[in-house]
């Protein structure tokens, strides 16, 4: 199974502010959805609350959760590591958030798919883990327009290789 992380982050590595996406814009919703579309994502219970239709149609959807028994539309469990088991004989399994999965996943992960976003917001609370020692093996910039309100970049890293 590879284990994959997928964000929008601004330059101080943002991504949310009261429960909410700091910049949700087409293009970035678009490649989220083809990324993870007939994969599992795996989220915490904050994140589930924050999508506007709950689950996520044509995918499997984990919600990690202590506090709240069930979740429409989803399996949910109560850690990150019975999240992990559910998805044994998965090719790819996408973790989308939030601040906390993120921080626990990101050591186990091998890749990162991230929306790089050349701005940085007036109001953070929560924050992508650091990721400076990754290796970027993707990158595809696009130039603030009429459709993107910030320049960007779609970028892939994967996790650097320990040397011993």
């Amino acid at each position: 199974m590879i284990l994959s992380l997928i964000a929008s982050v601004a330059k101080n590595r943002a991504i949310g502010y009261q429960n909410k996406l700091l910049y949700p814009f087409k293009a970035d919703l678009e490649r989220f959805k083809q990324l993870t579309t007939d994969h599992t994502i795996i989220m915490g219970r904050r994140t589930f609350e924050s999508l506007p239709n709950g689950a996520l149609p044509h995918r499997r959807n984990i919600v990690i959760s202590r506090s709240v028994a069930s979740f429409a539309g989803c399996v949910r469990v109560s850690s990150f590591a019975e999240a992990l088991e559910q998805c044994q004989n998965e090719e790819e399994v996408f973790i989308i958030g939030g601040e906390q999965v993120y921080k626990e996943a990101i050591n186990q992960a091998e890749k990162l798919y991230l929306t790089e976003i050349d701005a940085m917001p007036e109001r953070a609370d929560a924050f992508f883990p650091d990721y400076q020692d990754w290796h970027r093996i993707y990158y595809e910039t696009h130039k603030k327009g009429e459709y993107n309100p910030f320049t960007f970049a779609f970028t892939v890293y994967q996790k650097p290789i320990l040397c011993l």
